[in-house]
């Protein structure tokens, strides 16, 4: 374990302690001022509830917080900011002046699956130093959530195809890098963002876009340039003129090894259907078909039935697919009393009350290992009758970070934990239909340590 300001990787983040909102350290000035900063405090980060008509949720971006974690720091630069802006005042300069998360913090592996209710992050440490994590957590959890949810929705309709992602143009540039690592931990076979591939491990593809071919004075020119520099196991782009006379010339320039053709417009379920009988016809039965053109979980699903052998996926990835947030808070459940005991608080407003105290989560399965419910505790100590899985994992202990986290390696994990999780869970799970949580969340107010 290495404290969490002091670790390196392949890639590190910028400071991020300045993402996050200007009541953040208004709240951490006046706690400071009322000597209750330093508190023991509990925050959770949860779901009231799913994307509408979604039967479950993804976890996703706590990898990517924990590497922001380390960079969560006030350099002269920041403060100086701060000081001249009057964000805040003197002796709360002095104290970020020596920030440094000394905490822990548990909860949901990435890529396990959620449901509303479920205590996702758990942050313990003093009211200052969790206080001034919030936003900053929940911008990283709240999209990249949204956008595994919906990878994952893709991967099910694929029906075993793969997906590849596609969307750095239509997302910020960092954005872009988060949505690509998203969409792997989601189940996506590749993606095209470079950067991504550099800081993650990820594996990227691509060829070329309409405009190379079009830099050419014949389509056969632009195709013989690709295959001569990249092989014949390229994926040549065949709808820029005319598809048929572009699948042809393709097959005769690279013959039977030509890797595969991509389609981008027009009805991609009769196209594609189409071009497999004239390759077929024309004795390149190993050639493959890649679609693309604005692709959702439906039009993925509608391909079901069409010789489609891989789908590029770009906006609707990266927008999560109609629900771009998650929809995550992050709550105080408890706090020291001035005696020193952790007592449990909770927002008690209509439609937006809280359940106090820390919890603890298992997931509860029948004989064959499926998931039944979602069981939430109040404590430690949740009731559990021999078929449970413990759901909540610990990943920065008294300010230390534990391994495997962070990194290409915490990317492969959240793989494995998300292919994991979609077995365990019903079949129903897959369906695109709009329906209630897959399964229940059960509250157990009587399992308190």
């Amino acid at each position: 374990m290495v404290p969490v300001n002091q670790r390196s990787h392949p890639w590190t983040p910028p400071p991020t302690s300045l993402m996050t909102d200007h009541y953040e350290l208004t709240m951490l000035q006046a706690a400071l001022h009322s000597g209750t900063a330093h508190r023991r405090s509990v925050f959770e980060v949860f779901a009231r509830r799913l994307p509408a008509g979604r039967r479950y949720g993804v976890v996703a971006g706590t990898g990517r917080l924990l590497e922001g974690l380390e960079s969560f720091c006030f350099d002269d630069e920041q403060l100086s900011f701060l000081a001249a802006t009057g964000v805040v005042n003197r002796s709360t300069l002095d104290y970020l002046a020596g920030f440094r998360f000394t905490g822990s913090i548990s909860g949901y592996a990435e890529g396990e699956a959620y449901f509303p209710s479920s205590p996702l992050l758990v942050v313990e440490a003093t009211f200052a130093e969790a206080c001034v994590l919030e936003t900053y957590f929940l911008s990283v959890l709240n999209y990249d959530s949204a956008v595994a949810s919906a990878a994952s929705r893709m991967v099910g309709a694929a029906a075993g195809r793969p997906c590849i992602e596609m969307g750095s143009r239509r997302a910020h540039e960092e954005a872009a890098v988060a949505a690509a690592r998203a969409a792997v931990i989601g189940g996506f076979d590749s993606t095209s963002n470079l950067e991504a591939g550099h800081r993650y491990g990820l594996r990227t593809v691509g060829t070329a876009a309409h405009s190379f071919t079009l830099l050419h004075d014949s389509e056969e020119d632009a195709f013989r340039a690709q295959l001569e520099s990249m092989g014949r196991g390229t994926t040549l782009l065949v709808d820029t003129y005319d598809v048929e006379a572009a699948v042809r010339r393709a097959v005769q320039l690279a013959g039977p090894e030509l890797g595969g053709v991509r389609l981008d417009s027009g009805d991609l379920v009769t196209q594609a259907s189409w071009v497999r009988g004239l390759l077929d016809e024309l004795g390149n039965p190993d050639t493959r078909i890649t679609v693309t053109s604005d692709l959702d979980e439906y039009a993925i699903a509608a391909l079901n039935a069409a010789p489609v052998d891989a789908f590029g996926v770009g906006t609707r990835v990266v927008t999560g697919s109609g629900a771009p947030t998650s929809s995550m808070v992050y709550k105080l459940v408890a706090r020291e009393d001035s005696a020193g005991t952790l007592q449990p608080v909770a927002k008690a407003a209509v439609g937006k009350a809280s359940l106090g105290g820390r919890k603890y989560a298992l997931r509860r399965r029948d004989q064959r290992g499926t998931a039944t419910h979602e069981m939430v505790g109040i404590g430690r100590s949740p009731l559990d009758d021999g078929d449970d899985r413990t759901l909540l994992e610990e990943f920065v202990r008294d300010g230390q970070l534990l391994d495997g986290w962070t990194g290409p390696s915490g990317v492969e994990r959240a793989q494995a934990r998300h292919t994991a999780s979609m077995a365990e869970l019903p079949r129903s799970a897959r369906r695109l239909s709009e329906g209630d949580p897959v399964i229940p969340t059960v509250v157990e107010p009587e399992a308190v340590a």
